[in-house]
């Protein structure tokens, strides 16, 4: 490296060359040698390349890097990043990105970053997800580059990147340590400045604290609170620079603006002589509001905990067999290495890398991540298990049917990063109310100092520092994305998928909810319904024989009766043959038997019985024969799902218009209907009356919610004001309803209804109380009934209610 390149510690900048000044204490390690930085921009360029793992730029380098102060400047390494990259490929004109964002604060923040990427030229959608700390922005591959992104949220104090799962984990443990230390400091100043304040308070009201003693007093109180502004207070600082340099107020201006008054007016204070002094309150509301500030961080924690669940379960390896079946040697590779028809070994205990079908091995999956479903499921060699299930049971060789990149659960999870996109109204709402609420409570606060100042000087300065501290847009702003991420991650664990931002919010005010049949109210697929004896054998024998000739067959009537003989399907069949359209012959143990429909049956058993429609309205019949006897009719359906009577009562108890729409036969669809308690059906519907029966309604003035199958019905999910899919793996990324119900159970429904309505009662229960907090504790501190530090509890308090009632939530 050339040695202009090699700067002493002490000389010029490691990054950009310009001088070092002599009080820096900017440092960053680089190479295991700390390095000096000229300035805070500086040092955070370097350690973000250090952190990447792109220090080789120091050592290749043949020139400094521009100077940080320059607002154009972004990490060379992340400027490499273009719109030519597949990541952020969404289609020909435009492109999208999921990016972390370090520097979260609070709820202030987020507003902050969206405003300033809104004014960037092509920027088409920014929305910040406050829960899981991650950005999705959209922008027009024209106008706008990655690099300008970065930039632009970097000029308002936060660094962005691309989302990396292990990078970000470790980012909100070390910010997690951070606030803690910070936390630690204040409470620790706090307390020993109240030792000396309190003696102070009890002395000075019986005339014993002589003036020498109460200097030493100040003077000790100042060095003690020294720690909690220069240190403790540091989140405030930056959350209101930030919010000065975009030219906005943040929630962090009046925060700062109290403390530094507090501390300033007892500066002063101290070196005149004259004057009260505040540094038992500016100590104790710095350590309130970190204490309110951390429990947040805490919060939103824990409501990101089901996402954060499923990012750690994408195993990061595969073992691959590269040589099966002739060699069964193996070896570690990148679970995104694995290619189509590539041979992986899966162990106990491992998450399965991608997509794949079982060549060897038998074993159970637990599949909880996936469906919300807890009890392990069995699969077999030839059946299909999803990419992010996890192996519980027995080593299994699987042949990988997709790469790991569109496996299931990645799949799911790019869903999930759509749900964390947009806010709904009333989340937006609150957002422009608690922004306006910061400018006019900094007018309030001017207009209180004046005041006093008239009115009695002596009171004008604790009377402004209690208003500026005691207000609390936070509450505002946190009382909704709180309780909305806390009922998301509730409804995640129990398998339902929120992908839209609207869902809770529109499913309450839902005046209409519509039900596709075949799938959605019924199972989708053919069950055992009545069985009628028509010869000698009894039922359990006849369920033997049947499954024995079904063994083989992939018809869904075959699964039928293999699912109803259960146990009983120990026969084996020999000789059989599959007449298509008409059924099966085959011989067990020496006897020649048919199943299939009466015709073909009759041609072994003998005449066909009379009339063999009795009893089968809906029904599809299976006979069963042997040589000139008539054994068993079997009847099967499309069953109800077992839920399904109580998911439309629940409905029904809460004043919503059940409404059910079916392509089926209209005879089958009232006759459902009817055993539903459902009063408004139409069968024989095509998706374009489906379509035109939701929109008349809507047209109306309903708010229609409409539960269907996913796939046939995608016209009439994406024009429903809400809309559930009855989700299944493979259909993930192709659904188009607004909820995917990942388990397929009906009762997923009844729940996100029922949390729903919960979420907008806490809602509410939270904006009510952070606005008559706001409307009593304001006027309260500037008639003078409130001092400073009592100011600060209120804040510290009045966000602590909001966050603890909203996480109530996450109670299933």
């Amino acid at each position: 490296m050339n040695a202009v390149l090699s700067p002493e510690l002490d000389t010029a900048c490691f990054h950009c060359g310009l001088p070092v000044p002599s009080d820096s204490n900017w440092l960053v390690t680089i190479d295991d040698v700390a390095r000096a930085m000229c300035c805070p921009g500086c040092e955070a360029v370097a350690q973000t390349i250090v952190e990447i793992g792109q220090s080789a730029y120091y050592r290749e380098r043949d020139a400094y890097a521009a100077n940080a102060a320059d607002a154009s400047l972004v990490p060379p390494e992340l400027r490499l990043y273009s719109n030519d990259d597949a990541q952020f490929a969404r289609d020909a004109s435009s492109c999208e990105a999921t990016l972390s964002v370090e520097g979260i604060r609070c709820a202030a923040c987020v507003w902050l970053i969206e405003r300033q990427l809104g004014r960037l030229p092509g920027v088409q959608v920014a929305s910040l997800n406050v829960a899981t700390e991650r950005l999705y922005v959209r922008w027009n591959r024209a106008q706008c580059e990655p690099g300008d992104i970065l930039q632009a949220v970097r000029q308002v104090g936060y660094t962005a990147y691309p989302y990396d799962a292990v990078r970000h984990g470790e980012r909100l443990q070390q910010a997690s340590k951070t606030l803690g230390r910070q936390l630690f400091v204040a409470g620790l100043s706090m307390m020993q400045v109240m030792m000396y304040v309190a003696p102070s308070y009890l002395a000075a009201e019986d005339g014993t604290l002589d003036n020498n003693m109460a200097s030493l007093m100040r003077w000790a109180s100042l060095l003690l609170t020294l720690p909690a502004i220069c240190y403790s207070a540091l989140p405030f600082f930056q959350g209101a620079w930030s919010s000065l340099r975009a030219r906005t107020l943040g929630m962090d201006v009046p925060v700062t603006l109290g403390i530094l008054a507090a501390f300033f007016g007892s500066l002063v204070a101290t070196f005149t002589g004259r004057g009260e002094v505040y540094f038992d309150s500016a100590t104790m509301f710095i350590f309130l509001l970190l204490c309110s500030r951390y429990f947040e961080l805490q919060a939103r924690r824990k409501a990101a905990s089901a996402l954060e669940r499923l990012q750690h379960a994408l195993p990061a390896s595969a073992t691959l067999m590269a040589g099966f079946p002739d060699n069964r040697a193996t070896m570690l590779v990148p679970a995104g290495a694995l290619a189509i028809d590539d041979h992986i070994l899966v162990k106990p205990g491992e998450a399965i890398a991608a997509d794949s079908v079982i060549v060897e091995g038998e074993s159970a999956l637990d599949l909880s991540l996936l469906t919300g479903e807890s009890a392990a499921q069995r699969r077999r060699v030839g059946e299909r298990v999803p990419g992010g299930a996890i192996n519980a049971s027995a080593a299994l060789i699987l042949r990988v049917l997709k790469p790991a990149r569109d496996s299931t659960l990645s799949d799911l999870l790019k869903l999930i990063e759509r749900a964390g996109s947009g806010k709904p109204q009333i989340a937006q709402w609150a957002d422009k109310v608690a922004a306006w609420f910061v400018l006019g409570l900094l007018l309030f606060a001017v207009a209180v100092f004046a005041f006093w100042s008239w009115h009695d000087p002596a009171q004008a300065w604790p009377v402004a520092i209690a208003v500026l501290v005691v207000s609390c847009p936070c509450a505002l702003s946190l009382a909704t994305p709180t309780a909305l991420a806390a009922a998301t991650d509730s409804l995640l664990r129990r398998g339902v998928l929120i992908v839209q931002p609207h869902v809770l919010e529109t499913l309450h005010r839902a005046t209409h909810i519509v039900f596709d049949k075949t799938g959605t109210l019924t199972l989708g697929r053919p069950v055992l319904q009545q069985t009628d004896m028509l010869g000698s054998l009894d039922e359990k024998a006849c369920l033997r024989l049947a499954a024995a000739l079904e063994a083989n067959s992939a018809h869904p009537l075959a699964h039928a009766m293999l699912e109803a003989a259960g146990n009983a399907a120990t026969a084996h069949a020999q000789q059989v043959q599959e007449v298509q359209g008409q059924g099966l012959e085959g011989v067990v143990d020496g006897v020649r038997y048919r199943l299939g429909n009466a015709a073909f049956v009759a041609a072994l058993a003998g005449a066909p019985l009379g009339d063999t429609a009795v009893g089968m309205q809906g029904m599809t019949p299976l006979y069963l024969g042997m040589q000139g006897r008539w054994l068993t009719r079997f009847l099967l359906s499309d069953a109800l799902r077992p839920e399904a009577r109580a998911v439309i009562d629940y409905f029904h108890q809460r004043g919503k218009q059940v409404v059910l729409l079916s392509g089926d036969q209209e005879a089958l669809t009232q006759s459902v209907a009817q055993q539903l308690g459902i009063a408004t059906a139409c069968g024989e519907c095509l998706p374009d009356e489906k379509l035109d029966f939701v929109q008349q309604l809507q047209a109306t003035g309903a708010v229609v919610a409409m539960v269907g199958d996913g796939i046939n019905d995608a016209a009439v999910l994406s024009a429903a004001d809400v809309s559930f899919a009855m989700g299944s793996g493979a259909a993930l990324a192709q659904a188009h309803a607004d909820t995917v119900l990942l388990s397929s159970q009906l009762q997923s429904v009844r729940d996100t209804a029922s949390t729903a309505a919960r979420s907008m009662r806490i809602i509410r229960e939270n904006l009510g109380w952070a606005t008559l907090y706001n409307l009593t504790a304001i006027p309260a501190a500037a008639l003078g009934f409130l001092n400073p530090w009592l100011s600060g509890v209120g804040m510290a308090a009045s966000s602590a209610v909001v966050i603890a009632n909203a996480l109530r939530l996450r109670r299933n």
